[in-house]
């Protein structure tokens, strides 16, 4: 599959370096090819949900343009590319058969991949639900659970002789949090703690769909999870213990019932979790064992109390010390180092690790054509010392096998529309024309260094 063989000290032969996307940000096609309606169809219609007033219907058109961004993915060099699935493309409804024109859009894209030497990791979904779905409860009812374990073992049988690795879910956090706990996100609900039903039957659904790739496809299976470092704003005691509440909220609360097979206690007490929701056995199809854990990592927190009339018992703070992206994210690449750490300490028996979307949005500075370099001067040096932050946790002790980009195109942003760009190429909203940053360059550069016998030189 094109994997990389480093000679730089302390990272492991056949380190895979790749790029990530979903499919909503980026496919658009919302009418096209037997696609049935999805909940961020309906979501985004709303009028003020989208902050940019776009579209996510149409995106940047992926769905046409994919031959022409697989090359660009060629032309980088990289080893593997991170997908999802639309679930609403390959079984429309959430029920019944696969829709077969969904199905060779997918399947035209993983062979082109193949035959490129580029592996396929390929996610079921990524907040893409089907409407009927959402409908009939989204992920506040266990027959959904039951439902996407059915959709699992439609794409495994479609794709399952030809896909490297697999993730069941991608970032049930966000989903969870974002669009069920404050509704922020589709599917806009505000349940604060009653949310824990869709923290439940994500897993739920997510340990039915190991079950089902096991048995119908090849490949590694695995489960991607948002993670972050949390501290407290002061050593005063009630910021301690936000901080420490937040930390089992983000982190433990998905990554404890997949790699220990238990909730934390902060999590089930927590005020509106309806815990009735877990039945007996559940946790152990939960935990069900993993060929890799993909870790997403955007910056760290910083956590403070919130004031005693708060129906959410803490406030993200942002760390005045740290410079920011164009969203407004602290820049940390030690705290990925500690965090792979950490994870790694908390966790004895933690698969193998993929790093599976790291990335940030930068504006585009006014051209300067004598120093095209410094275009994209931002965007070079966070991905730079983000895979120096991985070295030094592989160097640290960590099984790291993998870093993924996000992303190698400008994407329609969720809630944010087109507001903000990752992408390692430009992308106009309007006209859909892809132009390479020099961060795309360098990125190339950096995985040709890294896959080069003869060089030690490196990110």
């Amino acid at each position: 599959m094109g994997l990389i063989h480093p000679k730089e000290p302390g990272l492991p032969a056949g380190f895979v370096v790749g790029t990530a996307a979903s499919a909503y940000p980026t496919e658009g096609g919302a009418d096209l090819g037997g696609r049935g309606a999805s909940l961020w169809d309906a979501y985004g219609a709303f009028p003020g949900r989208i902050s940019d007033g776009s579209s996510g219907r149409s995106a940047i058109d992926h769905f046409h343009h994919w031959p022409a961004d697989l090359d660009l993915l060629t032309d980088l060099g990289a080893q593997a590319y991170r997908f999802s699935l639309s679930w609403p493309r390959v079984q429309p409804g959430g029920s019944g058969p696969g829709n077969r024109a969904g199905i060779d859009f997918y399947d035209r894209l993983i062979d082109r991949l193949l035959q490129a030497g580029i592996a396929p990791f390929v996610g079921l979904q990524h907040a893409d639900m089907p409407i009927e779905v959402m409908e009939r409860g989204g992920w506040l009812t266990r027959d959904t659970a039951i439902v996407f374990a059915d959709y699992a073992a439609v794409a495994a049988a479609a794709f399952g002789d030809r896909v490297a690795g697999w993730t069941t879910l991608d970032e049930p956090l966000v989903q969870m949090a974002y669009g069920y706990a404050i509704g922020i996100d589709a599917p806009g609900l505000t349940l604060l703690g009653g949310a824990f039903q869709a923290t439940h039957h994500q897993l739920l659904a997510h340990g039915l769909a190991v079950r089902v790739l096991r048995d119908g496809a090849t490949g590694a299976v695995g489960i991607v999870n948002q993670h972050t470092i949390v501290d407290p704003l002061s050593q005063r005691g009630h910021d301690l213990a936000a901080a420490r509440f937040y930390d089992a909220y983000h982190n433990q609360q998905f990554a404890d019932p997949v790699l220990l097979g238990r909730y934390p206690t902060t999590v089930l007490s927590m005020p509106g979790a309806e815990t009735e929701v877990i039945f007996t056995g559940d946790l152990d199809i939960i935990s069900a064992p993993l060929d890799f854990y993909g870790v997403n990592y955007a910056h760290p927190t910083t956590v403070a109390a919130a004031p005693d009339n708060s129906s959410v018992p803490f406030s993200l703070e942002v760390d005045d010390g740290l410079p920011l992206t164009a969203a407004g994210w602290p820049i940390s690449p030690p705290s990925l180092t500690r965090l792979l750490v950490e994870l790694s300490a908390r966790y004895p028996a933690l698969p193998p690790i993929y790093v599976t979307g790291v990335g940030a949005a930068f504006a585009d500075p006014p051209a300067a054509p004598d120093a095209d370099e410094l275009l994209d001067a931002d965007r070079i040096a966070y991905l730079d010392a983000h895979l120096e932050a991985i070295d030094a946790a592989v160097a640290a002790g960590c099984d790291v096998r993998g870093y993924f980009h996000y992303g190698l195109l400008d994407a329609w942003e969720w809630a944010e529309g087109f507001t903000r760009k990752f992408g390692l190429v430009k992308v106009d909203p309007d006209t859909l024309e892809r132009s390479p940053r020099a961060s795309y360059g360098h990125f190339r550069e950096l995985i040709r260094r890294r896959g080069d016998p003869g060089s030690r030189q490196g990110a």
